[in-house]
């Protein structure tokens, strides 16, 4: 991401100084006490919830807004946390307007459902910010349990087993814990450092140790790991990045988006990252419109998301597509990249429109170009350094085999949410404690 004579449109500074705190300040503000419990106020407290089936980690979502309505949202935050240890973070970036608050029997009443995520953030800051961690390890059961990768699915993995007594070594390749929150979010998602805050406060349960550096299948093997522990949990997440087999990709100024949003992520300097002034993102997730979104604040003056396919398909919700225009981002739809044109450095790429057939995508004989300096690749992420001993589905572990078992983003099954992947952690620490105590 740095600047050189090879991509001359990729510049830092585009902005005013003063311009990228605004640009990067949270952009859904929390709730203070009176909004809360005028926004608890609208919960018809219903007794068959369909906002809890709506929630893959099942918060008893009547109950703690309930309890916010009463004037305890430490109580709120402990129902919570009781089914989703990392629910801070989730009220943040959970797609609430596709689970719980779609399911909302208001929103079907009156286009208007009660706002979950923002109550589930009031309830969870507002026991974070007094320091609570409402949970006591249980007696040690002399079990010892390794947890690879610290991200969604390990840390829940983690914090349930030392609940239960057993001791954890969660090992993480990279240099700080918490995976996708940390690395993989845009920032003005969670800002002031919440990712790391919300980690800290996970730890607090203790019997839980995080060895950074340390990677499957370089340092250490799942041989190993299962001759040295009881059991073993795999919260690898999909490190690898889709190709777009297009002529071009490898000029200078054409990055995956998840690189572009780790550096933006991990600078304490935003007016430093460079940013072309036209900028191209190939994809149709949440990925694509984050770095689009971004990119847009950082000061590009033209950013374009394309996808391959129709709106309907995006998985991008409709929430997140609408912010993205809202940001000044155009979006085309049924375009596939041909190639990037330039000559060493990113100038321009050149698409065709696409049909979905049912024999599959076919491109169509009209081309279109677009002016691009930068261009990112959001198509998507794979499964890299899987252990070959473990069996694989779709180009995901299919686990659990033996001792061992898998959760999150690298699992077979399921969609790859920050909440999905605490749903599959919790899950699996369960499993791990019955087996180990012979349940």
């Amino acid at each position: 991401m740095t600047n050189s004579p090879l991509t001359p449109g990729i510049v830092p500074g585009r902005l005013p100084a003063a311009a990228y705190a605004a640009n990067f300040n949270d952009h859904t503000p929390p709730l203070d006490r009176h909004e809360a419990r005028v926004a608890a106020d609208r919960c018809y407290f219903c007794h068959d919830a369909p906002c809890i089936t709506a929630c893959p980690t099942s918060i008893d979502i009547p109950l703690f807004i309930r309890q916010i309505a009463t004037g305890t949202p430490e109580a709120a935050a402990k129902t919570i946390w009781d089914q989703n240890i990392l629910g801070g973070m989730c009220a943040r970036v959970c797609p609430t307007e596709t689970l719980c608050e779609e399911a909302c029997v208001r929103e079907a009443a009156e286009g208007k459902p009660v706002e979950i995520g923002l109550l589930q953030r009031f309830a969870t800051d507002t026991a974070m910010a007094k320091g609570l961690h409402p949970f006591e390890r249980a007696a040690p059961t002399g079990k010892r349990v390794a947890v690879v990768g610290a991200g969604p699915a390990g840390l829940a993995c983690a914090h349930r087993l030392a609940l239960h007594g057993h001791d954890v070594v969660v090992l993480e390749r990279l240099p700080k814990a918490g995976g996708l929150n940390e690395y993989g979010i845009a920032s003005y998602k969670a800002t002031g450092g919440f990712a790391q805050a919300e980690v800290e406060w996970l730890l607090q349960i203790g019997g839980i140790e995080i060895r950074n550096g340390v990677e499957l299948g370089r340092d250490v093997t799942l041989a190993a790991l299962q001759a040295e522990y009881d059991a073993v949990f795999l919260g690898i997440g999909l490190a690898g990045v889709n190709a777009l087999h297009a002529a071009g990709e490898d000029l200078a100024g054409v990055s995956n988006a998840v690189d572009f949003i780790a550096a933006l992520r991990q600078t304490d300097n935003l007016s430093s990252l460079p940013i072309g002034r036209d900028v191209v993102v190939i994809g149709g997730g949440m990925t694509a419109v984050d770095a689009a979104v971004q990119s847009k604040l950082l000061g590009a003056e033209n950013v374009t998301i394309v996808y391959r396919r129709g709106q309907e398909k995006m998985s991008a919700s409709g929430y997140e597509q609408d912010h993205a225009v809202k940001a000044g981002v155009r979006i085309i739809h049924n375009a596939a990249p041909v190639r990037v044109l330039g000559k060493g450095h990113a100038e321009a790429v050149e698409f065709a429109y696409t049909e979905d057939t049912p024999e599959g995508l076919k491109l169509r004989p009209e081309t279109f170009t677009l002016k691009a300096d930068q261009v990112f690749k959001a198509i998507g992420q794979t499964l890299t350094g899987a252990p070959d001993a473990l069996p694989v589905a779709g180009g995901k572990l299919a686990g659990p085999s033996g001792k061992v078992w898998v959760g999150g983003d690298c699992a077979a099954g399921g969609e790859d949410l920050t909440v999905t992947a605490v749903a599959e952690g919790r899950d699996a620490a369960e499993a791990i404690h019955a087996q180990l105590m012979g349940h």
